[in-house]
């Protein structure tokens, strides 16, 4: 089944909420969508380019939301890198679409916007996330001890990386 992938909009809000609160057991502890119309109007003016792009990843039949990418903290210059975060929604993880979604976010990364870097920063007991970006050809090039504070906890990653070669 193959998938899309699209800017999210303010008129995604009720199935973007609704598809976090449904999916807060599946999220917890790795990332805390937003899940109330302030946190998702917050989220759209943060990841507004040109420094970050989110994309929603939907199936193609249905248009049906499935997850959600985002490109995040890009600086250009001599770097042209960028951070990658991303997470399915209940009742879609485990069946192909985060994996055909994060590969066209990629190419878009790199064809689109001369990204020559992406890294991705994943717990360790993540083995789904982990696995997601092995599958996809990043490489894991580092531990960060107590990198992020997510569910108010510093909490160390993994990190992978992808180069546009």
């Amino acid at each position: 089944m193959s998938v899309l992938i699209r800017r999210p909009t303010l008129a995604d809000m009720p199935e973007f909420l609704a598809s976090a609160r449904r999916s807060r057991s599946l999220h917890r502890p790795w990332v805390a969508a937003p899940d109330t119309p302030a946190k998702y109007r917050a989220y759209l003016e943060r990841m507004a380019p040109p420094s970050n792009h989110a994309f929603l990843v939907c199936r193609s039949t249905d248009r049906a939301l499935v997850g959600v990418i985002n490109l995040s903290n890009i600086v250009r210059g001599s770097f042209q890198s960028g951070y990658l975060g991303y997470y399915a929604f209940a009742g879609h993880e485990r069946q192909g679409h985060m994996r055909r979604g994060l590969r066209a976010v990629v190419r878009h990364a790199f064809k689109e916007l001369k990204l020559h870097r992406l890294e991705a920063n994943i717990q360790p007991g993540n083995a789904a996330s982990i696995a997601l970006a092995a599958c996809c050809g990043f490489r894991q090039e580092g531990y960060s001890a107590r990198y992020l504070k997510i569910g108010g906890r510093w909490r160390d990653h993994e990190r992978w990386a992808m180069l546009a070669s």
